[in-house]
């Protein structure tokens, strides 16, 4: 999980202010599931949505999601068609409260 969180999903590139070592699209990406939880809590937000509001492309969003899901962050349920949803797990809630607060 920390190569996950730290930085090490294959971004070698030392950059000052960031979260702690966090990779800058994760922090995005785990600020908006952070985002969701606490206004939805019962209802994941769809990829598209999660794409627009962090700012990510699509490929990017969902390579993030499964290293975020393989490490029990998230959890992301895509259709048939391609469309999905995500959320974060228990866990996942804890770590962005101690990362954003709540």
């Amino acid at each position: 999980m920390s190569g996950v969180i730290d930085g090490e999903s294959g971004n070698d590139s030392d950059s000052d202010g960031d979260e702690g070592g966090l990779d800058p699209a994760i922090a995005a990406l785990l600020m908006q599931l952070h985002e969701a939880s606490r206004t939805v809590p019962a209802k994941a937000w769809s990829l598209a949505k999660l794409s627009k509001r962090s700012a990510l492309p699509m490929s990017t969003l969902r390579r993030l999601l499964v290293q975020l899901e393989a490490a029990g962050l998230v959890e992301m349920t895509i259709a048939d068609d391609g469309t999905g949803s995500a959320g974060l797990t228990d866990e996942g809630r804890h770590l962005c409260v101690e990362l954003f607060g709540a």
